[in-house]
């Protein structure tokens, strides 16, 4: 099942991230080719886990901010894949037996369900692996570090620790907000960072970019928590129930479900705010936003 982006009802929208994710695409499925038969059953799953469609959100809001800027650097689609191939690695550990114990991704079986649990975690691994090698060949050495930060310790994998350690806790809104900051909204800001450093952004560019992409990446995570909530697995391609199961932290769960979708609507106008003063050209970056509040899957 391919999970679509924007509605055609904002064409303009559509047309970019149609090309963006065919760009995106072909660059996976050129790089996650297998070497030699040792190494097919591992690119398989890998394989599996990257092409089974899904909006490509992160690598299309790095080339939204690169063309926005009139990027010109080729290295482009290389970040972007990257960034999707981390984001994938995430997803296939985080739907593990040991974490969240799905058995649907993307409409089709996760990972250890179509292999087995340890080709998942390989799988994972792999893809971790590859996307720095990607990253270190083809993007300067601040995107390495931002995107390193982004994904390690103190964000994202510190972020996926936090909701672990929260189940089953009494949720409160400042709770929510600092794992899902960190579990998703991280690297969301360091996809538009990276886009925004590839096309030669100075630091007051960069920090304006941060200042949207911070609120559009909570927003983000909110809204995945209603449409946990609210649509059905047909719809969402993956189980739902899987947060009441875990006993999860969600905004729903800690300031109703009114109260998390005036939250999300609120952080996208601060995101979209944040580029009043933007030198480039914001159309794209201002749509994506509202696609954010705005989708049903």
């Amino acid at each position: 099942m391919m999970i679509a982006g924007p509605s055609q009802s904002i064409p303009e929208l559509q047309t970019f991230w149609d090309k963006s994710r065919r760009r995106v695409e072909a660059e996976l499925d050129r790089r996650l080719s297998a070497e030699g038969p040792e190494s097919a059953r591992l690119f398989a799953a890998m394989r599996h886990a990257v092409l089974a469609g899904g909006k490509r959100l992160r690598p299309i809001l790095a080339i939204a901010a690169f063309e926005s800027l009139n990027g010109h650097d080729e290295a482009i689609d290389s970040v972007a894949a990257a960034l999707e191939m981390l984001h994938t690695y995430s997803l296939v550990h985080d739907d593990l037996p040991c974490m969240d114990d799905d058995d649907q991704r993307r409409g089709r079986p996760t990972v250890h369900v179509a292999f087995d649990e340890a080709t998942a975690v390989l799988a994972g691994d792999a893809l971790h692996a590859l996307a720095f090698e990607i990253l270190a060949r083809s993007a300067p050495p601040e995107v390495i570090v931002i995107v390193a930060q982004a994904v390690g310790p103190t964000r994202m994998v510190g972020g996926q620790m936090a909701d672990l350690a929260a189940e089953g806790q009494v949720p409160t809104e400042e709770l929510v907000r600092r794992i899902h900051e960190r579990k998703t909204g991280a690297l969301i800001v360091a996809s538009v960072t990276a886009g925004a450093l590839l096309a030669g952004a100075g630091p007051g560019v960069v920090r304006l970019l941060e200042s949207y992409a911070h609120p559009l990446g909570l927003a983000f995570q909110i809204v995945d928590d209603v449409l946990e909530l609210t649509r059905d697995a047909g719809q969402l391609g993956k189980p739902v129930g899987s947060d009441l199961k875990h006993a999860k932290v969600t905004y729903p769960a800690a300031v109703g479900m009114d109260a998390a979708r005036r939250k999300a609507g609120d952080l996208v106008h601060q995101a979209k705010q944040a580029l009043q003063d933007y030198p480039g050209d914001a159309m794209t970056l201002q749509a994506l936003a509202d696609f954010i509040i705005d989708r049903d899957r």
